[in-house]
């Protein structure tokens, strides 16, 4: 047996401890009908800040390529939007973590402290990850805080091979679904900030994967993608290392972007930070050396935002992945929000 084949092994067997069914979770943020899915949905021009004052027939939605009825929608922005912003020391060089700090410190201070969204700073390590109580809007305030922040020395380091790799994949996607169950008992859209180059996507031409491990891959797609929709949460990749990455590293990620809906055409890549981040409807960011001004530009992506609702169309079978899409009637404009979503019958 192939290294690859018997590492995507140990990998797998890892997934199952951590994976909750979707079915089971049973989280309804309040206000919310759990037939009804939810978008959050961002529309632009080309470039260029949220469009805000748009009407509801400036939409159309179709699931699968079928137009649908929008059921509800909401004009919304500012600080209806909560943040989590999170500074990951396991996937990124510990030589970069001071660098991040410091452009981070930068965005919280900047406008004299004053945060246009309650936000809520995390530490990813390996030993966890720590989450500050309470949300705040006081940059200032939250910029002491990391400032105090102890980030040691990592155990796992990027150049520890295929199961060091193993190990921060489980520990990347084991914090992801925390935060994810965390939000689900909160009203309202959260978008996370994942400062981090992202976890290694472990796909390539000689990665063999049996059709056992290929149905597990899949489950831990649809769990996920459940456990994000559930709490309205959009995921953000914020690169730290900059243009210092390599260019393989920066594009190799838009190969898996596109929703899988079978156990047959799953890799390991399919769950990759900046997959997640375009599938939730979120941005990836990177060869840039300004954090700040990509945190900004996260920011800025709530300051109009569009809600809306639709009942989907029953399932033909268990995990049924659905393709959404949003046209707007206004020339020029675009809109961006969840990807796709899998159905129950």
């Amino acid at each position: 047996m192939p290294i690859e084949t018997r590492f995507c092994a140990l990998l797998l067997l890892a997934f199952l401890p951590f994976t909750t069914p979707a079915s089971a979770q049973g989280n309804t943020p309040a206000g919310q009908s759990p037939a009804e899915v939810y978008l959050d949905v961002v529309v632009t021009q080309s470039s260029g800040p949220p469009v805000p004052g748009l009407q509801k027939q400036d939409f159309t939605l179709f699931d699968n390529k079928a137009p649908q009825p929008i059921t509800s929608f909401h004009a919304l922005g500012g600080s209806q939007a909560e943040v989590i912003l999170l500074i990951d020391s396991v996937n990124a060089p510990y030589t970069r973590i001071a660098y991040e700090r410091d452009q981070i410190g930068k965005f919280l201070r900047a406008n004299n402290g004053h945060l246009t969204h309650p936000t809520t700073l995390a530490i990813f390590t390996d030993n966890g990850t720590q989450i500050q109580e309470g949300a705040s809007s006081d940059g200032n305030a939250l910029s002491s805080s990391l400032d105090k922040a102890a980030i040691g020395l990592r155990t796992i380091r990027r150049s520890s091979g295929f199961y060091g790799a193993d190990e921060r994949v489980q520990l990347s996607l084991n914090a992801l679904r925390q935060l994810a169950a965390r939000e689900a008992t909160r009203p309202g859209r959260k978008i996370i900030l994942w400062v981090s180059p992202g976890w290694p996507l472990l796909s390539g031409p000689r990665v063999d994967l049996t059709s056992k491990q290929r149905q597990r891959i899949y489950a831990e797609i649809v769990d996920l993608s459940a456990a994000m929709r559930q709490a309205r949460v959009t995921l953000y990749s914020v690169d730290p290392i900059g243009v210092s990455e390599s260019l393989l590293r920066t594009s190799y990620y838009k190969e898996f972007v596109k929703g899988v809906s079978k156990p047959n055409d799953v890799l390991l890549g399919d769950l990759s930070l900046q997959v997640l981040a375009i599938q939730t409807g979120g941005l990836v960011l990177n060869a840039n050396n300004d954090i700040t001004a990509q945190l900004q530009q996260c920011f800025a992506d709530t300051d109009a935002y569009y809600e809306l609702s639709f009942a989907p169309p029953p399932a033909d079978h268990s995990a049924e992945y659905h393709h959404v899409e949003i046209q707007m009637a206004k020339p020029g404009l675009m809109a961006r929000t969840r990807q796709g979503y899998y159905s129950q019958p």
